[in-house]
């Protein structure tokens, strides 16, 4: 079992993420050195990163960009001095002016949020890293997210004005609260600061291997997973929950960095957002039990954390047994526990709302 937590675990906390514990307990409890680890929803990267710290195999995908690059830095990570000799070589392209004009373009929530210095930088790391085909950029991409946004009061490590560290808060709130309490942004010089954030992350040691990442919607897992040499022993995931959150609108400042739109939206896009019905909620959770069952090994594990606004612990065990038919493999409900969220990550941004109160976790074995 790990004992000191790897640094790269906290590179880009994320809201809805689960603890690496969780994942290192049942990687711990399932699998064997060697094994392959599956997460199809795979967030900040928890799992298949905690999978390689411990010697096994990982593959993972997430149709979120945001999550993906994580992901792909985490469990890709280039050595560190290739990634500090690339931060010298974008350091030295850069001009000042030339990013002055798109600066001004931009609406007022990133005159409000960022330093112009700051900002003239994080253009021109925005439309020069190569994040999907360079580990290396996408390394330094990651980082940027991890620092895009935060609680500035409290810590040097961030590039914004005052804002939450896992969300992202709406244009409009943001610039109220920021003139409410005379807030100005941080002058902060990004390549600097990207440094010291390189270095110490990497005071862990990097794992042995790198995980297969995709950046896709879970239903094509069946299509990827056929460039694999082995099937998945063990899955350990968390599916979009009921209701909760949507990526594209808590996440929407880091999607902007990504080569997003500088505003938020709510189209569906990104495939890992909230669901309207319980219906289609349903409809998603059979999906991935005939995804599921396309891939993974005899006799695999499946474990599942779900939750849902207003759904009763209960109700979320029953529906997961009963979409499993939709996978044609026997599944079994080999265990489940209730975990009640006494700290609710919606506090630190909506306080006194009513967000998630439960999670579930489900351990399955399928035939």
């Amino acid at each position: 079992m790990t004992i000191v937590r790897h640094r790269f675990h906290a590179l880009c906390p994320y809201f809805a993420m689960f603890p690496e514990n969780f994942a290192e307990t049942w990687i711990e409890r399932l699998t064997r050195p060697g094994d392959l680890v599956l997460d199809p929803f795979c967030g900040r990267g928890t799992t298949p990163f905690q999978a390689l710290l411990m010697g096994r195999h990982a593959l993972a995908g997430d149709i979120n960009p945001v999550a993906f690059c994580v992901t792909k830095a985490k469990t890709n990570a280039p050595p560190l001095p290739a990634l500090l000799r690339r931060l010298t070589f974008l350091e030295n392209r850069f001009e000042p002016s030339h990013w002055e004009g798109e600066r001004r373009r931009l609406p007022e929530f990133f005159r409000w949020a960022y330093c112009p210095s700051t900002l003239r930088q994080v253009l021109f790391m925005r439309a020069t890293l190569n994040w999907i085909g360079s580990k290396t950029d996408c390394m330094i991409a990651a980082l940027i997210l991890g620092s895009l946004h935060g609680e500035t009061e409290k810590s040097p490590s961030f590039l914004s004005s005052q804002m939450p560290h896992t969300i992202s808060t709406k244009p409009l709130y943001s610039i109220r609260f920021w003139k409410e309490r005379s807030l100005r942004p941080p002058d902060r010089d990004v390549f600097e600061l990207l440094r010291q954030r390189a270095h110490f992350r990497y005071a862990s040691p990097l794992p042995d291997g790198e995980a297969m990442v995709y950046h896709d919607d879970f239903r094509e897992l069946p299509r990827r997973a056929q460039k694999l040499v082995g099937r998945p022993r063990c899955v350990i995931t968390s599916p979009p929950y009921f209701d909760v959150t949507n990526a594209e609108e808590d996440q929407w400042l880091r999607l902007w960095f990504l080569g997003g739109p500088p505003f938020p939206t709510a189209t569906d896009k990104s495939g890992d957002c909230r669901h309207g019905s319980l219906t289609g909620f349903w409809d998603l959770i059979s999906d991935i039990w005939r995804s599921l069952s396309r891939v993974m090994d005899n006799k695999a594990d499946v474990v599942i954390r779900l939750g849902g606004k207003n759904l009763e612990p209960e109700e979320l065990v029953r529906g997961l047994q009963a979409t499993s038919v939709f996978g044609r493999r026997k599944v079994e409900l080999l265990h489940h526990e209730v975990s009640a969220l006494k700290n609710r990550q919606t506090n630190s941004f909506r306080p006194g709302s009513k967000g998630l109160a439960f999670e579930v976790d489900c351990h399955f074995r399928m035939s």
